[in-house]
């Protein structure tokens, strides 16, 4: 009679139970990984804020009901594998990654967990992706290339400083991106009438050589890829460097125009970051990231530095100051 009784009983607490762990399991806050190349400055912060206000427009507040955990590299991409570890050992719903190392990374640790590209070059030539229509997989998100994006920073240096004749190119040839950066750059070089010399940096202490190579080879100009060993994270020692040669420089990242640059030009990184706060909130609300397109940046900046250009010596064309999106006096 007491073994049934208490059969009964714990049959009745387990029916009684079920609605609470259903209710708990709905109610369970969702936990976000983000896995970021460089170290916290001014320029991730930026993006950050994006990413926030991009959860908030969908009623996503941190640390109210969404969790976000945040990995920093620190400028050395040996150390990805780990972060993404840490952040898949936290049991987190997604995982937004910025750069195509970091996508990498994250790629090679899981192929079940939602993967999504805040940042990243062309993903179906570096193996991220099927397709961008239909990635398939568990990676889908924003991708940073775009028809002659390279074509066009050339012709803007150029208009710039149509003297030059050789730019140095830093790069990073560990960078999926920069391989393909630098193959359009070189189509469209003989065209503007310029000779181009790629100078490789793995990683951040290799920039003080690639700049000592530049001004042996007598550069006329800086073209910088955007790579966390170059940017943040050496843009003061690249941006004096121009300035004791009176180089002229431009990259894709704004941080460089902020730090004493002359120009920038690229897609908007603070936009890409909100808009993969989106391919987040479908992922959570039961998406697929295989069933998610890839999408290109629609917004663009162009920055100029007014004060970097007088310094130079250089007079900016009133039809480009007029085109910028921002001139810094």
């Amino acid at each position: 009679m007491m073994d049934r009784r208490r059969f009964l009983l714990t049959s009745l607490a387990g029916v009684l139970a079920a609605p609470v762990a259903a209710e708990a399991q709905v109610g369970k806050v969702p936990r976000i990984g983000v896995l970021l190349p460089g170290a916290p400055e001014p320029e991730y912060e930026r993006r950050l804020d994006a990413f926030r206000q991009g959860l908030r427009e969908s009623g996503y507040i941190e640390k109210q009901n969404i969790l976000v955990e945040y990995r920093w590299a620190h400028a050395k991409p040996d150390r990805l594998p780990e972060l993404v570890a840490e952040l898949i050992g936290l049991k987190i719903d997604a995982l937004v990654v910025d750069s195509t190392q970091a996508a990498h990374a994250a790629k090679n640790a899981t192929n079940t967990i939602p993967i999504v590209l805040a940042l990243a070059g062309d993903p179906v030539v570096t193996g991220l992706v099927g397709s961008l229509a239909r990635p398939g997989g568990n990676i889908t998100g924003m991708t940073l290339m775009t028809p002659e994006l390279g074509a066009k920073r050339l012709e803007l240096l150029k208009e710039v400083a149509p003297k030059a004749v050789r730019v140095a190119v830093l790069l990073n040839p560990a960078n999926g991106a920069h391989t393909l950066y630098w193959k359009e750059v070189q189509v469209v070089a003989p065209r503007l009438r310029l000779d181009l010399k790629a100078l490789e940096v793995r990683r951040s202490t290799d920039v003080d050589h690639a700049l000592s190579a530049a001004a042996v080879w007598r550069a006329d100009a800086l073209l910088v890829f955007d790579d966390p060993v170059l940017l943040p994270a050496r843009q003061m020692e690249i941006v004096d460097f121009a300035a004791r040669h009176r180089l002229p420089s431009l990259s894709g990242l704004r941080s460089l125009v902020d730090a004493g640059g002359l120009m920038s030009f690229g897609a908007s990184f603070p936009e890409m970051f909100r808009s993969s706060a989106a391919f987040v909130v479908k992922i959570l609300r039961g998406a697929k990231p295989s069933d998610l397109p890839v999408e290109q940046p629609s917004k663009f900046e162009l920055v100029i530095n007014l004060k970097t250009a007088k310094a130079l010596g250089l007079t900016i064309p009133p039809s480009l100051l007029a085109r910028a999106d921002q001139v810094i006096e």
